[in-house]
């Protein structure tokens, strides 16, 4: 594997580090519904530090924007609320099943789609059938990697702390929406090179191009979010929390959220682009295996699993290695790119614009 593939997959691989971890200050507030501390991330992960983002790392941010096609700027709003979607979903799943285990589902079912949708669509010119048999492998490794987590968490089915059964399933299912939602975020990344492609020049090095789409990338996930959390703040009457002593406290945490979340995604941008041609593709499952290996252990040494049955944990135990051995496979794939393709913003999709 080439140095610049290496860079890249460490890139990736420290994304999904901030990533997994984003949600974990959340689990320090205390006085608050979920709605409250949602609508203070919402603002600071998709509008304040996606424009702050771009603009301190793109000189002419706005003369970018002004040049690109419309239909390009559509697509990629279509995507955001897709993802939007996805990521109020996200946050229920995560708070009806836990931590570890709604990271591990929507995660999975996520990185699936978010893999395979690109390279059906937009396939690189150079993709081998090595690199074919290798991916497909390593995505049945993962999903595989996730039943099995999925399974180890039953367990909360029976724990005295847990309502009834259905409330596991519903979660569940809320888990598995999330993900094919959330796919809608990398779509909007593969499909949205024309954008940050231009941003690319003199000023602007290739792996600080992409910080030009998330600024229309997140905004629908914004209102998306937003939307649903001023909802329930409305109808439970939450916004009375806001006057809790521990309100200062929470508010730092919950702009914390934000700020852990956009610098994963800033660096997925940074580290794809160095994947070369498969990166919005094989980077993203790469990506998603990350997170779910860092929400798991920030799962295991919060206390989620401190009550589980020994079988429960050797489960999730396998699991994680599953997702492990899919995470060597996916970048072995992407070393065995032909044509010693230089990485850059120019070779994302294999395409020109």
């Amino acid at each position: 594997m080439s140095e610049g593939l290496l860079i890249g997959l460490a890139v990736v691989l420290l994304a999904g580090v901030f990533q997994g971890s984003f949600m974990l200050p959340s689990k320090w507030m205390g006085g608050w519904a979920w709605e409250n501390y949602w609508l203070i991330f919402a603002a600071a992960a998709y509008l304040i530090c996606p424009w702050a983002l771009a603009m301190a790392t793109i000189p002419d941010l706005i003369g970018v924007y002004r040049d690109v096609p419309a239909g390009a700027v559509a697509m990629v709003l279509v995507f955001g609320f897709g993802w939007g979607v996805g990521a109020v979903t996200f946050g229920l799943g995560v708070d009806a099943i836990g931590l570890a285990l709604g990271f591990a589902v929507i995660l999975g079912v996520a990185a699936t789609s978010g893999t395979l949708i690109p390279l059906l669509v937009r396939p690189p010119a150079d993709f081998t059938m090595a690199q074919g048999v290798v991916t497909a492998g390593s995505l049945a490794v993962m999903l595989l990697g996730v039943a099995v987590c999925s399974f180890a968490g039953k367990w909360r089915e029976e724990a005295p702390a847990t309502s009834a059964r259905t409330s596991y399933r519903i979660g569940l299912l809320i888990c598995v929406a999330s993900g094919l939602l959330s796919a809608c975020g990398n779509l909007g990344f593969a499909f949205g090179e024309s954008i940050y492609r231009r941003a690319a020049g003199p000023d602007v090095p290739d792996y600080l191009a992409p910080n030009a789409l998330w600024p229309l990338l997140t905004p629908p996930l914004f209102l998306c979010n937003a939307g649903y959390a001023l909802y329930l703040l409305k109808r439970d009457g939450a916004t009375r929390n806001y006057r809790d002593r521990r309100s200062p406290r929470n508010a730092v945490f919950a702009v914390l959220m934000g700020v852990l979340w956009m610098a994963g995604m800033a660096l997925y941008g940074i580290g794809a682009d160095r994947l070369g041609s498969l990166g919005p593709s094989l980077g993203w499952s790469i990506l998603m295996s990350s997170m779910v290996l860092v929400a798991n252990a920030l799962g295991v040494l919060s206390g989620e699993w401190r009550e589980a049955p020994r079988p429960a944990r050797l489960r999730l135990a396998v699991g994680l290695a599953l997702l492990l051995v899919a995470i060597a496979g996916l970048g072995y794939a992407n070393s065995l790119q032909q044509g010693g393709e230089k990485p850059g913003v120019g070779s994302v999709s294999g395409t020109e614009a």
